[in-house]
């Protein structure tokens, strides 16, 4: 009887071909992230504990006053140079009129001086004639006692007049000198008593102007502390302007990320505010000094015998592009998901981050000792006028 030939299960042909088709899947699987692991995944660096950042401008006063008028409030949109407090003026009013008026006086005492130049140089004159005279008639006087027509009370009397003649000289000469001493070299306008002055008038007029506190930048007010009849000193903070055209990216990645981020490399972002719809194009522009751990306000202390490690993060600043901003508007601290794109490896790293100009310029004060000058050269003017002669 012969043996009987073993029948095929289909189950196992359909099982052997689902393991089979299983492999190719996990291989192709494995191929693919492999591929993209090799010419996406491993040049790209990316954190969600990204936050948008700005400058948040301090509004502070530069004189003591009370506040009068306030002029914005929390979420109002200002120009730089707009008015946002004003300060009572009185007290600045006044210091303003009494620096004016010590100024003027102090214009007509330098022009005295001048004026004496000629008249103690004329008195000196005046004297050398004298003496000369008194010194003529004594050398006659003594001529004449010789034959006794004039007698010696009057030959000493002549010397005496000399002697008296030759103080007076003498006096007058110091006079001129000494009056020469406060107005040699300069002029009325630039004397130094006049320029000790016109530099309390300048004070005076600054303290005036600043009781105007002005908008530094343009922005959004926020937290707006200031209140109408407050009396507030220099440097209290009264509130802050927000430009929101001028913000960045504060981006906190591991330590791990940190090893190929250079300077310059394109970073997508996309804020939670609007989705994954809108995508910013950003820059890394540097790396900060520390970690979040480093600069906190309880620091912690690793140096004891239950540390644990943990991954620390450095934030890495981002720019972003403003005509973006513009479009899409972003406010201070909302979230960012960050992807750096670390493909180019040939800038500097992040470490080595070096700014070459300003970060906020505010023009909105100008120069307001212009304005004084002017103010300053009129009241020299009049009174350095010559008055009416009669």
């Amino acid at each position: 009887m012969s043996e009987a030939t073993p029948i095929e299960n289909g189950n196992d042909k359909r099982r052997a071909r689902a393991l089979k088709l299983l492999a190719l899947l996990f291989a192709g699987a494995g191929i693919a992230y492999g591929a993209y692991w090799a010419f996406h995944s491993r040049f790209h660096e990316t954190t969600d504990d990204a936050y948008v950042a700005g400058n948040v401008v301090q509004v502070t006063p530069q004189v003591a006053g009370a506040v009068s008028a306030i002029y914005v409030e929390d979420t109002d949109f200002v120009q730089a140079g707009a008015p946002l407090v004003k300060l009572d003026q009185a007290d600045t009013r006044l210091a303003l009129e009494q620096a004016e008026a010590e100024l003027a006086r102090a214009v007509r005492d330098a022009r005295a001086l001048f004026a004496n130049d000629a008249g103690f140089a004329a008195l000196a004159v005046q004297r050398e004639i004298d003496l000369a005279r008194r010194k003529e008639d004594l050398a006659r006087r003594q001529g004449l006692a010789a034959s006794g027509a004039v007698s010696k009370e009057e030959v000493d009397h002549a010397a005496t007049a000399v002697k008296a003649a030759e103080a007076a000289l003498t006096t007058a000469r110091e006079q001129f000198t000494a009056n020469r001493a406060q107005t040699s070299g300069t002029t009325v306008a630039s004397h130094p008593n006049v320029a000790r002055a016109a530099a309390r008038f300048k004070e005076a007029f600054l303290a005036q102007a600043r009781t105007t506190i002005l908008a530094p930048v343009t922005g959004h007010v926020a937290k707006r502390a200031v209140q109408a009849g407050q009396r507030i000193a220099p440097g209290t903070p009264l509130m802050a302007v927000v430009p929101l055209d001028a913000l960045w990216v504060d981006a906190n990645f591991k330590e791990v990320q940190l090893k190929h981020m250079r300077i310059g490399q394109p970073v997508a972002l996309h804020a939670d505010l609007y989705g994954g719809g809108v995508e910013y194009r950003g820059r890394i522009v540097g790396l900060g000094a520390g970690t979040g751990a480093a600069f906190a306000l309880l620091p912690a202390q690793n140096a004891t015998g239950n540390w644990i490690k943990v991954v620390q993060r450095v934030p890495v600043r981002i720019s972003l592009d403003p005509k973006q901003v513009a479009e899409h508007p972003l406010r201070v601290g909302l979230s960012m998901l960050a992807d750096v794109d670390t493909h180019d490896r040939g800038g500097k790293p992040v470490t080595e981050a070096q700014r070459d100009k300003p970060l906020v310029v505010s023009e909105v004060y100008g120069d307001p000792l212009k304005t004084a000058e002017t103010r300053l050269k009129a009241i020299i003017a009049a009174n350095l006028a010559e008055p009416a002669r009669y």
